[in-house]
């Protein structure tokens, strides 16, 4: 039995075998070999098996993510099965007497390069294709197997270092029980979307994939940050009482699901959720979403092998819209950068992505991709309560250009008479300190504020946060984070707009009495956060809170500030 200590990134307790989402070593020496006739017979056999892999993979895409996902796999079964790439391996075997796997290798570099120097995109994309397709067969020849989650059919807990985006939008939750991280905070992308998909997270362990083996049995803790191996069973019995005990109190928190939140003193604010896919919005409703406060269109964009089309956007909008039957759904306009990124954009490696080329600040150089976006969007407007974001503004030009191109793509479908609400608030992400500190300007010309605190706290302290040697600078209860936090709420009411919230900290249970007395408009969260927030501000008096605010505002650290909060609110 071993224990791993890490950061509690998704409440509740999953018990499961041990699924490590860990590329293979797929090293392998070049050797003469005399039997040739066996080795061919070697690498045809590792084709089959490819093969019956790729097929089942297809079969299973198609059902259940889609024929554009399924026609990847049909590419990657004509390239398996091209007698002008597997001839010339068999007569490298034959004639040079070497083994499958470097015939193999070298064989497909050869056509990697020679297909990455055309000038057709078509062609380049056929690289990528070879790629895959090579890396399967040869995984066959050497006898071990390659991690695809999408693939998963039996109740596991997922072990990896880290989990990209599209590797977590793959995971199947009827089996992934869990999940547990070598790196990565509460504000990562794979713990977001653990929190959106209500599935148990501890990231940051820093050794989950050294001690982790297939197989073994791992208790995922979401809600110490906690990861026990191959547990006695007395602790699993003992954890699967705390599983227990933490169900019944969520089945207490359901009985608001209905209700409004309001807190002791009659005072009312929106509860929202942040979602990334349609899919989402069942766990919003079950959970007693007032909005969406944040839709992350990205993830529309993201395991695939190219742009959403304007069709594929506009079936998701409506979807969400007419979901949630006339409550309000606030939309990100696409956000790529930093760590999200779409291999098929080919864009520029850059020495410091998060302050590079991304967000908004892509869409208004990529304008294509924006409009097609933009266009989406307002055909849907016409079936619910649609109001646009632009992420990453720093600057008020930046954000009066986006609305200009925004302007222009709704006349041109008013004059070709399609049917555009009138209705549509336009604002923008705060999570840039210069947008902050201008707020009072902005709010003259949004209709609303989102405030961002995962980027706006790493921006401000100058520590990111995916950094786990400067994670005591990640601070979202910093008094200097609470000041701009002010700025920003303060600047919207001076104008009549209103102020949400959309990062994480809108559902820490330690912001929330400062956020109420700062008077924040409308907290957006994980769904599964809801339910425990709506009991929590039910319990706190909006008057007593505006004290407590005015007081953290005044101290000089994040530990006084905690202090205070827990003494206000025993």
């Amino acid at each position: 039995m071993a224990f791993l200590q890490g950061i509690a990134a998704s409440n509740g307790i999953a018990i499961a075998k041990a699924y490590r989402l860990v590329e293979p070593n797929l090293s392998f020496d070049k050797k003469t070999i005399e039997d040739t006739a066996s080795e061919v017979s070697r690498f045809k056999s590792a084709i089959e098996k490819s093969k019956a892999e790729l097929e089942a993979i297809r079969d299973r895409a198609h059902v259940e993510l889609g024929a554009d996902k399924a026609a990847i796999f049909e590419a990657h079964l004509l390239v398996l099965t091209d007698p002008e790439l597997n001839g010339p391996i068999e007569d490298k075997i034959k004639s040079e007497k070497v083994n499958a796997e470097a015939a193999l290798k070298e064989t497909a570099d050869m056509f990697v390069m020679m297909f990455e120097q055309m000038d057709n995109e078509y062609m380049k994309e056929r690289a990528a294709d070879i790629r895959d397709v090579t890396k399967r067969v040869l995984a066959h020849l050497l006898g071990v197997q390659l991690v695809n989650p999408s693939m998963i059919a039996e109740e596991v807990i997922i072990v990896a270092e880290d989990l990209t985006p599209s590797d977590t939008a793959q995971l199947n939750r009827q089996y992934v029980l869990g999940f547990t991280t070598d790196i990565g905070g509460r504000t990562s992308h794979s713990a977001i979307m653990a929190r959106s998909m209500e599935i148990p997270a501890v990231v940051g362990t820093k050794t989950a994939t050294e001690e982790i083996n297939n197989g073994d049995l791992v208790i995922v803790d979401g809600l110490k940050g906690e990861v026990h191996i191959n547990p006695t069973p007395e602790l699993v019995a003992e954890y699967r009482n705390i599983h227990e005990q933490f169900e019944a109190q969520k089945i207490e928190w359901a009985k608001l699901v209905n209700e409004k939140t309001v807190s002791a003193d009659n005072h009312h604010v929106e509860l929202a959720a942040n979602i990334g896919t349609p899919n989402d919005l069942k766990g919003v409703l079950a959970n007693g979403g007032e909005a969406v406060g944040l839709y992350r269109t990205e993830f529309l964009y993201m395991g695939r092998d190219q742009l959403p089309t304007e069709e594929e956007q506009f079936d998701a909008y409506k979807a969400v819209l007419e979901g949630m039957n006339g409550k309000p759904v606030v939309v990100r306009t696409l956000d790529i950068g930093g760590d999200k990124e779409l291999p098929y954009l080919q864009l520029p490696k850059e020495l410091n992505p998060f302050l590079g080329f991304r967000a908004i600040r892509l869409c208004l150089e990529e304008q294509d991709i924006f409009r097609t976006q933009l266009r989406a969007l307002l055909r849907a407007s016409s079936y619910g309560n649609l109001k646009i974001m632009f992420p990453m503004i720093a600057t008020l030009d930046e954000f009066r250009e986006a609305k200009a191109i925004l302007e222009d793509e709704k006349q041109k479908l008013i004059a070709a008479g399609q049917t555009v609400s009138e209705k549509i608030e336009l604002g923008i992400m705060v999570e840039i300190p210069s947008t902050a500190v201008l707020a009072d300007q902005f709010a003259k010309e949004v209709d609303f504020f989102s405030i961002g605190t995962n980027d706006l706290i790493q921006y401000t302290m100058a520590a990111d946060r995916m950094n786990q040697r400067v994670s005591y600078l990640y601070q979202p209860y910093s008094p200097s984070i609470l000041r701009l936090v002010k700025m920003v709420i303060d600047a919207a009411h001076a104008e009549g707009k209103w102020a949400g919230m959309c990062g994480e900290m809108a559902g820490d249970e330690t912001a929330i009495p400062i956020l109420l007395g700062l008077g924040l408009d409308e907290f957006s969260m994980s769904a599964t956060s809801i339910l425990k927030a709506r009991s929590q501000i039910k319990k706190l008096t909006k008057s007593e809170m505006e004290s407590l605010a005015n007081q953290v505002l005044n101290m000089q650290t994040t530990a006084q500030v905690i202090e205070a909060v827990n003494a206000a609110t025993k």
